[in-house]
């Protein structure tokens, strides 16, 4: 369980990070629409969880291996943003969300089932 203090330092490094990826986002991924959907942050906020959601790529883990080889780079201009705010300027990982596609996995197999239920439930010619 987060504290508030936490959730708080999380909320802005998300806010800033998005900025940050949105103004120079294309120069680390070009074409690609980067989006920060959760940010967790350590007890003592030195560490940063940071996850990544990806429009218009075709290999996330490369994606996602190409941001974190400019995590010092983008610490930086993040120290920059946030240094009257936080004391400390955590250091950044960057890891791939993955929980969409996980939904759509779930979404097809709920219309699998169902489908399947259709199927099954429907009287045959033998029946009537």
């Amino acid at each position: 369980m987060e504290s508030k203090r936490q959730q708080k330092f999380a909320g802005l490094l998300q806010e800033e990070l998005a900025a940050i990826f949105q103004r120079e986002g294309a120069s680390y991924l070009p074409n690609t629409l980067v989006t920060i959907t959760k940010v967790r942050v350590s007890p003592d906020l030195a560490v940063a969880k940071v996850y990544l959601s990806f429009l218009n790529t075709n290999n996330t883990s490369l994606s996602v291996a190409t941001v974190n080889a400019h995590a010092s780079e983008i610490r930086y201009k993040l120290g920059s943003r946030i240094r009257h705010q936080a004391r400390v300027i955590p250091t950044l990982s960057f890891f791939v969300d993955d929980t969409n596609e996980y939904v759509e996995h779930m979404d097809k197999i709920f219309d699998k089932i169902a489908k399947e239920r259709k199927d099954t439930d429907e009287p045959t010619d033998a029946d009537q």
